[in-house]
């Protein structure tokens, strides 16, 4: 059968919404990557983040003070941040005041960032984790925000005898109302668990995620990472396309760009990265 020229434009205008590429609007910076140099010129710094294009946030509240008021002085938005550890676990008193300050400051988010190598174990060692920051949850949400847990390499070890990971036994244990996921794709690439995994079995449950990328290596279960190691978003093995793609379909909300390690001057990765997402179709 022969198509008439209309019938292959009303064919093609029918397919055209699925072949469209999509890109990424909206992403924000994790303010860690620029610990080397933001405390000494705050202003200087945050305004240059601007300027390169993004637009949101995430903050380290060990430093806020010293940025906040910079930080206001740009249209940066705050969107999360990130809690002293021990505020979950040791000086809980310090918990509700830090949620008060963080609200008023217009935070949606608050993030528990990191479980030192003394305190991490196997299944009991996670189950308890999660039952600490289900505790943790149900005060964040009584001050009106959302409590993630930002995850390393650690949590994708694999559980012997079983085809689980410490990562499924913490997110089973974690209320799902209560507590959601940062997701760091570089960890769970250096785990050995290509992050579109993860979104595909957690979905609906990572509102936030960090966009980084890694050289290849072996899989381990640590952050001893050499510094060369890190890479800017576009660089690296993790197909950060493929990485997009299945976040929409988990309903992420929020992307940070973040480089725990740079070559040189911090501001110079983030251009990179950024100046890749903005071209970046997926």
């Amino acid at each position: 059968m022969t198509l008439t020229r209309r019938a292959l434009l009303a064919s093609a205008a029918m397919t055209l919404p699925t072949l469209q590429a999509k890109m990424l609007k909206t992403f924000g910076a994790q303010l860690y990557t620029l610990r080397s140099i933001i405390n000494e010129k705050p202003l200087e710094t945050l305004q240059a983040l601007e300027a390169q294009g993004y637009s949101e946030v995430e903050l380290v509240r060990g430093n806020m003070d010293k940025i906040w008021g910079s930080l206001q002085q740009t249209k940066l938005k705050p969107i999360s941040m990130h809690l002293d550890t021990s505020y979950f676990f040791k000086d809980i008193d310090k918990l509700n005041p830090a949620l008060d300050d963080a609200k008023a400051k217009g935070f949606q988010y608050v993030v528990c960032p990191y479980i030192a190598p003394a305190d991490r174990g196997g299944v009991d060692v996670i189950k308890r984790l999660a039952d600490t920051l289900n505790k943790a949850g149900e005060r964040v949400k009584a001050a009106g925000m959302k409590l993630c847990y930002h995850n390393h390499a650690f949590e994708f070890e694999p559980i012997a005898g079983t085809s689980e990971r410490l990562i499924d036994v913490f997110m089973k244990n974690a209320d799902k109302n209560l507590v959601s996921l940062e997701f760091d794709i570089m960890w769970s690439q250096v785990g050995g668990v290509p992050p579109v995994e993860v979104f595909e079995k957690f979905k609906g449950r990572i509102p936030l995620v960090h966009l980084k990328n890694v050289s290849k290596m072996a899989p381990q279960y640590n952050e001893k990472v050499p510094k060369e190691a890190f890479q800017s978003v576009g660089a690296g093995v993790i197909d950060i396309a493929a990485v997009l793609r299945a976040a929409a379909a988990a309903g992420t909300k929020h992307f940070f760009v973040e480089q725990d390690q740079t070559p040189g001057n911090p501001l110079d990765s983030l251009k990179q990265s950024h100046d890749y997402l903005k071209k970046l179709n997926y």
